[in-house]
This record gives C-alpha cells, structure tokens and sequence, in this order.
C-alpha cells in the first residue's frame, strides 16, 4: 500500500498541521505572563507575606519584549527557518539531526542522548501544565468544581485516543487550534483596545532594561522561557506535515501570539497599574465573564492538543533511538497510512503514568511551573551543538554558522542559568527522570559496543564442505527444508561463530537450503532494498536486507516474497531434492527461522564497568521486544535457542587431583 502524506503545501495540510505541530507553544499564552507575574516574598510589618509582583510599565513592558524576541530568536530563526533544514529525508528531531552529523565525531552522541532524555521528560510535564492551566479557569466561575479530577480524566482521555493515530488526532483538532488561535487573538485586540502603548515593548531595550536594572530581572527568563518550550517538539513532528506547512501556518501562529500576549500587557497596565493581582490568571482576567465558560472550554481543548505535540514527537524520538541502539526494542504501531505517523504503546502508558505522578506530587498548575522548562533547555542546547556540526556539513559561511551559533547559546545559556533556580523548587522532578533515560540510553548504546568487540565471527566458505554434507546426509533427519538464521555479521563472507555451532554441533540441523538473512537500518526513513548473495548454488545463500527506520521489519513475509521473487527470476531451483511420494507440484517445503536468544554466561570475567553494563543491559533485554515479535514472525516458522553469551572467558581453575 503506497503511503500517503500532507507534507506538501495546501489548505488541509496547513490545518492538519496547527492540529498536530503547534499545540504546546499556542497554549503558553495561559500560563507565561502568569508565570512572570506570579507571587514572591514580600516584607510587610515585618513579616513575609506571599503577594503577586506590582504591575508596572517596566515589569510588562520588559516581559512583553523578552517574549516577543524570544520568538523571534528562539523559535522564528533557530527552529522554523534554520533547524527545519536539518531533515533527514523529511525527518525532523534530535536523533534525526544526530543521524546526519554522527559520522564526523564520536562524542556528538552524547548531547543526542542528552536531548533527546530531556524532550522525554518534558513531555511528561507538558500535558498536566497545560491541561491544568486551563481547567484551573473554572475556579473563578464556580469554586466548588473539582478541578484534580477533571484533570486527570482528560489526561487519560488524551493518551487513549493516541492508538487512532495523527491522522486522526490532525482531522479532529485542527479546526479546534484554528478556532483557538482566533480566540487569542480576538481577545488580543480586547485587550490591546485599552493601551496600545504596549507596542512600544517590540524594542528590545525594554528587555534589556528588565534583565539589567528590574529587581531580580535576570531570573525572569525563568518564565519568559516558557513561552519557547514547544519549538523543540515543532521540530520533532517535522515527519508528520513537512516544513512548508509548518513554516507558513507559524506566520498564523506567531501573530496570533504575539497580540495575545501583548493584549494581557495592555489589560494588566490599564486596570492594575501600580497594583497587585496575586496568583490571578492575566489570560482568564482578560476574558469577559459572558464568555469565560466557553473560553474555558475552548482552552482545554487547545490544551488536549498541546498534549498531543510531545507525544507524538516521543513517539518519533524513540522510534529513532530504537535504530540508532540508544533504546530497547519496544513494539511500534503504524495506525494510519500517513507517512510518518505511528504509535508506540510501551511509551504511550509510560508517559501518562508520569504525567498522573506530575498531577499527584504537584496538585496546580502554578507549582508545575517550577518543573517546567529546566529539561527542555538542555534540550535546545544539545540541538546548539549538533547543529555545528550540520552546518560545517553543508559549508554554511563561517561567520553566519559561529555568528547564529553565538546568538543560540547566548540566549539558552542565560535561560538555562536562569532555570537553576527553579531545580530546588520542582526541576529536580524533570531532571531525574532525565537523567534516568539518559542512563538507560547509555546502557543500551555501550552494551552495543562491548559486544560487538567481543563478537566473533569466522569464514563461511571454511564450513561449506560441512554444510553441503550434511544437506544429503540420510542418517540425520531433515529439520526443515529451508532454515534461515538471523546474522548480525555486516560482511557477507562472515557469520557468528555461534550459528555454525547451532548448525552443526550443538544438535545437527540437516536442510535443503541454508539462509542467512542481516537487517541494516539506514539513515533514511523509509528505505526497503534487498541483496543477494549466493556462498553455495544449491546450499546457502545470504539475504541483505536494507531497511530505512521508519520501516517496520517483517522479516517472514520479507523473505518469502524474496525467495518467489528468486524461483520466478530461476535464480534457485525450490523443489525438495527428496523424493517423497506426498510432494505434489511445485512443493517448496517448509521454511524454518532460528532466532538464537543469548544469556549473559557465568563463564565470563570482565572488567567491572562492563560486567554492570552487560547485566543491566541483558535485564532491560528481558523486558524488552523478543526477536520474534521485533521482525514480524510467524510463531509457527520459528524456534528459539538460547546460547550463553561469553564476553570473556574466566582463568581456568586451579584443581588439583588426588587419588
């Protein structure tokens, strides 16, 4: 079935896209100038009372132009008009710009790690802050509604229709960000009505006078970050419209933002100038009380689809980190026949056991802010230095490359110093688990590399003598017709050590046909080339097997389309070389796959680092995808063996004997 996509310019792909791309940097005009505004410490009679930030023209000016340029900046050049040229094959995210800069230096796979940990666990506070920001309007309606329950159960609602897909999800929520965009900026234009004079913020001196001569200004970037927050995922669900859609539906996106925002500055100096609003929503007070319910009802539905932006982003990042060995393998659903959209179950629970944990430990949205931002900071600075590289790749001129590079880090290293405040208060939260994802991926990637130092693998033409012997050997039973191993050997004159054991001395397996077949993931998403290579006319013939990671292995039907295709060309003849008096017509036997599942074996003396490695990785294993269900076969043309895995062998004993 030819796959179809949105990933060229048109209406439906522009809808589809607002749905899809923009849900969580559209739902920040709910919590941003909340977040600057929000309450601190202040000395009154001698004792510290909590009370909100005074409205000033300084503090609203200051934060409406450091949002304003952060957009600019942050998310207008860096992610829309430069990182969205780092696709690969149509591809965006972290690992995908780690896929095509890799090759120049080793390390580089570090801030991809690092990364990508960090989007994860921003996506696990996302969805809560989001949500409940916006159902947290109804406590100025009705302060009797039970706002945690409410929470929770559109959580659950949001992570239960992933298994539809986005194609679904970009049909269903793309009028509703449309309808939510022209709500903020109808509310905009509401509240600009009152002061226009807040246009004057669009120079960025404003900025530059809040972070230099404001009480604590600088710490302010703690909030005004998070107006940014969604551009990593925005580059992330690049696979899923395509950059055209995405750059010309931000030019709706920003504008309706930017007076959005712009209309809360107007409002908050018009009607609390010199004053206090304590922990008030300046979004919800903005609203008129005729419309506050169906502006509530409206915004949790953009936040359902803010929701929506991390997640179908994780599923990207992780389906990426399964090929590039930074993640167990976990089952991966293609729910759609959309290109680039799929949905992964393992990580679609565990995210929303997180974000109900989130709910529970942080109860409000006003305490999340605490937690939200510090992770994906590191994320932005990681997608900085890969980006380096990506550049020096396609020869961008030096002084453009250092100089936007500079501007980045300029900009994330002042919002990252300006986070570590927030770590004591609720960042440790998202850090941690971050920190916990970089650990599993560190495990997955090095254990990769200690096996494959230890691997050992021998000609196969010093075992074909043995092979075409056994093949007509009558005192040792047929196992099958056609048997085929699994190989992980990348040249093709070679194989494990391990499978000619299985073959010839652990029990002997006597065939028609030996097969080895090896999978290579490629860099692009969405190869599916095959190769032929035949060691024995009649005896053993190996299967190559290209396949871009995006594509789903299913390796049974695979190989048995290859082989008609082989026996239609007349490269092989099919039929049994025993007679049988039960083989009627073009009989071609029966095709058996070995899948060798290996243990970590006691007989093994490694260095202490490696021995941790190998056994949290063999641990992680256990609980991961089996060989059989990983490339797609069918339980009755299989059989498993289970060989010890011998890293390193002990010193033998020293046992003396006596009689």
């Amino acid at each position: 079935m030819s796959k179809q996509h949105h990933h060229a310019l048109s209406f439906a792909g522009l809808i589809i896209t607002v749905g899809i791309i923009f849900g969580d940097i559209g739902t920040s005009p709910l919590y941003v100038l909340k977040a600057i505004t929000n309450s601190e410490p202040v000395l009154i009679n001698g004792h510290w009372v909590e009370q909100g930030k005074k409205i000033t023209e300084q503090l609203i000016l200051g934060a409406l132009s450091c949002i304003f340029w952060t957009l600019t900046l942050q998310t207008t050049i860096k992610y829309v008009i430069v990182t969205l040229r780092a696709d690969n094959k149509g591809e965006g995210g972290i690992f995908s710009l780690y896929t095509l800069v890799r090759r120049r230096k080793k390390w580089l796979v570090i801030p991809a790690m690092i990364g990508g940990a960090a989007l994860l666990a921003d996506g696990i506070i996302t969805p809560p802050i989001s949500v409940s920001s916006a159902i947290e309007g109804l406590a100025g309606v009705n302060n009797s509604i039970p706002i945690l329950p409410l929470v929770v159960g559109v959580l659950i609602f949001i992570f239960v229709i992933q298994q539809f897909g986005t194609k679904f999800i970009g049909k269903a929520f793309g009028p509703v960000m449309v309808v939510w965009f022209l709500m903020l900026g109808v509310l905009g234009v509401y509240g600009l009505s009152s002061n226009l004079g807040v246009f004057k913020a669009l120079n960025p001196y404003y900025a530059y006078d809040i972070l230099t001569h404001y009480p604590q200004g600088f710490w302010l970037l703690g909030a005004v970050f998070l107006c940014t927050t969604g551009a990593e995922a925005l580059y992330s669900d690049l696979g899923h419209c395509g950059r055209e859609n995405i750059r010309v539906s931000w030019i709706f996106v920003k504008v309706m933002l930017v007076i959005n925002y712009f209309g809360q500055g107007a409002f908050l100096l018009a009607n609390h100038n010199n004053g206090y609003i304590n922990e008030e929503n300046p979004f919800y007070m903005m609203v008129p009380d005729w419309f506050k319910v169906p502006a509530i009802i409206i915004a949790t539905l953009a936040a359902i689809v803010a929701s929506q932006a991390l997640i179908s982003g994780s599923f990207t990042l992780i389906n990426e980190a399964i090929r590039l060995n930074l993640w167990p393998r976990v089952r991966v659903n293609f729910p759609s026949d959309i290109k680039g959209q799929l949905y992964i179950p393992s990580v679609n629970w565990f995210l929303l056991i997180g974000c109900l944990g989130v709910v529970w430990f942080f109860g409000e949205s006003a305490n999340m802010e605490a937690a939200y931002g510090l992770s994906i900071v590191l994320a932005m600075i990681s997608t900085s230095i890969l980006l380096i590289f990506y550049m020096a790749r396609k020869h961008w001129n030096p002084i453009l490359r250092y100089s936007m590079i500079a501007v980045f880090f300029i900009i994330e290293g002042g919002f990252a110093v300006a986070q570590i405040e927030k770590f004591p208060e609720g960042g440790y939260v998202t850090i941690s688990i971050a920190t916990l994802l970089i650990g599993l991926m560190f495990i997955i990637f090095k254990s990769k590399i200690i096996r494959t130092s230890y691997l050992e693998f021998v000609k196969i033409k010093h075992y074909l003598p043995l092979l075409q012997k056994l093949s007509v050997d009558d005192q040792i039973p047929t196992y099958a017709t056609h048997l085929v191993y699994l190989t992980s050997a990348d040249k093709v004159d070679e194989v494990e050590s391990k499978v000619f054991y299985s073959i010839l001395e652990q029990q002997p397996k006597r065939a028609e046909r030996y097969w080895f077949v090896h999978v290579q993931t490629t860099d692009e998403p969405y190869t599916m080339e095959y190769k032929v290579t035949k060691h024995d006319e009649n005896d053993l013939i190996r299967i190559d097997f290209k396949l871009g990671f995006r594509i789903q292995p299913k390796l049974d039907t695979m190989f048995k389309q290859v082989v008609d295709e082989m026996v239609q060309a007349k490269e092989i003849e099919i039929k049994s070389r025993f007679a049988c008096v039960y083989h009627h017509g073009d009989h071609i036997g029966d095709f058996r796959f070995v899948v060798i599942r290996k243990f970590l074996s006691n007989d093994n003396e490694l260095p202490w680092f490696q021995k941790i490695i190998m056994n949290l990785y063999f641990f992680i294993k256990g609980l991961s995808l089996t060989e059989k269900n990983e490339f797609g076969l069918d339980p009755s043309s299989f059989v498993e063996e289970k060989f010890p895995y011998v890293l390193s062998k002990a010193a033998p004993l020293e046992l003396k004997r006596t009689n």
